[in-house]
């Protein structure tokens, strides 16, 4: 089993648990189930945005434990301040040491665009993001049918959240739908964890122009930022680079000063 099945595997006995644990009725009395979610898609698009979605993660399966000591609310707050336009919070616990309470914890202080990272396999789970308080959802390609990503995409705008799609290849564009407001293309192959920006040069112009288009993963300077910006890119999701420095939302901040900087640049030539 490469990681993404054995991922998807444990995701299938986690959900079954928390069903248990979590019945729908008890998620659905959360305060999170009244409120307007806030439009992903709307502040990538927003001119006075950087276009980036500063993800918090402690772990990942290819590079152990990045930051087992940030917080939540300093570096959620820090990376708003610095100019991000979205939070993306993971909240798979067994490989990325996530908690359906980080993001809760973020939502508590934040008005921007929440999206949940996680490995959505089921209706439950967008049931349980919208109760933690996300604003938008993950949907991976790569381990779901054309028929699970309509099904899970239309249940999703049937609660408000908007929908994210992630690519990491040409084929899996067949899997998109009118549910979908945003497309991304994963510069990291999900089964070797290898990675390329090359992935989402190649890719974009395949992607239909009714969707926003970011890019994610392996985003570790300013100018691939701005390189992707020049292809056409609305969004850049990155997490790492931010998250393996003692003080993430200071690590963004530099960084958008210096897209922004180099962004000036090539307007001045």
């Amino acid at each position: 089993m490469d990681i993404l099945e054995k991922i998807v595997a444990y995701k299938k006995s986690e959900v079954a648990d928390r069903k248990e644990l979590y019945p729908t009725k008890l998620l659905e009395k959360s305060i999170y189930f009244e409120t307007k979610p806030v439009s992903l898609k709307k502040y990538l698009t927003r001119k006075d945005k950087s276009g980036i979605i500063a993800e918090f993660k402690r772990k990942s399966p290819s590079k152990g434990m990045i930051n087992g000591h940030a917080k939540v609310e300093t570096v959620s707050i820090g990376y708003m301040q610095a100019g991000a336009s979205a939070l993306s919070i993971l909240t798979d616990e067994h490989f990325f040491g996530g908690k359906n309470t980080d993001l809760t914890e973020a939502r508590k202080y934040n008005f921007c665009p929440i999206l949940r990272k996680e490995f959505i396999i089921d209706e439950y789970q967008i049931i349980e993001a919208k109760a933690i308080g996300a604003d938008a959802i993950l949907l991976i390609a790569e381990c779901l049918t054309k028929e699970e990503v309509s099904k899970l995409a239309a249940f999703a705008k049937g609660l408000g959240l908007e929908v994210l799609m992630e690519i990491h290849s040409s084929d899996q564009l067949g899997k998109c739908n009118p549910n979908l407001d945003i497309i991304g293309v994963n510069n990291r192959d999900l089964k070797t964890f290898e990675v390329s920006i090359q992935n989402s040069i190649e890719l974009f112009p395949l992607i239909p122009n009714d969707f926003v288009k970011i890019s994610e993963s392996g985003i570790s300077n300013p100018e691939a930022v701005v390189e992707l910006s020049l292809v056409g890119f609305q969004g850049f999701l990155i997490g790492e680079r931010f998250m393996k420095e003692a003080n993430p939302h200071f690590a963004c901040g530099e960084f958008i000063t210096e897209v922004e900087r180099l962004k000036k640049e090539l307007v001045a030539k």
